[in-house]
């Protein structure tokens, strides 16, 4: 488990893969995870990238300013109905096709995004919904 946000960003900045290999899967407190986003800007990213991070941080990440940020959100699985809509609604169109892609997307968001005016992300919804017909019901 990662003990600090000091500890995060010492791995994820090292050399040493197996350093980084443990920023990007091992968990840590809430308390970490809200100090890294509130102090680390720079490592919004990596924190997005972790595996294990709770929902309570994808929530704070989910409206940051940097794109790449929203897009890594956006790929998660774990996300809730309210993180799919509110990242289907993002003005990036790169995040609304991470989430036109994302498996876990609920059938009733990638509807609204057959229509997105980006013709690549609704072509994307369109093709979600064509190849799993009894998706997400």
């Amino acid at each position: 488990m990662i003990a600090s946000a000091e500890e995060f960003v010492r791995l994820r900045t090292s050399i040493n893969p197996d350093d980084y290999g443990r920023a990007a899967s091992e968990s840590a407190t809430d308390a970490v995870w809200l100090t890294l986003v509130r102090n680390y800007p720079e490592m919004r990213f990596w924190v997005a990238q972790n595996k294990s991070i709770p929902l309570m941080a994808l929530t704070l990440l989910a409206t940051d300013p940097d794109v790449q940020v929203r897009c890594m959100v956006a790929m998660k699985r774990k996300l809730n109905p309210e993180l799919f809509q509110l990242l289907a609604a993002d003005p990036d169109e790169t995040v609304r096709h991470s989430i036109a892609c994302n498996a876990m997307t609920p059938r009733e968001t990638l509807r609204r995004l057959t229509a997105d005016p980006a013709e690549f992300v609704a072509e994307a919804a369109r093709a979600r919904i064509s190849r799993n017909p009894d998706l997400h019901r």
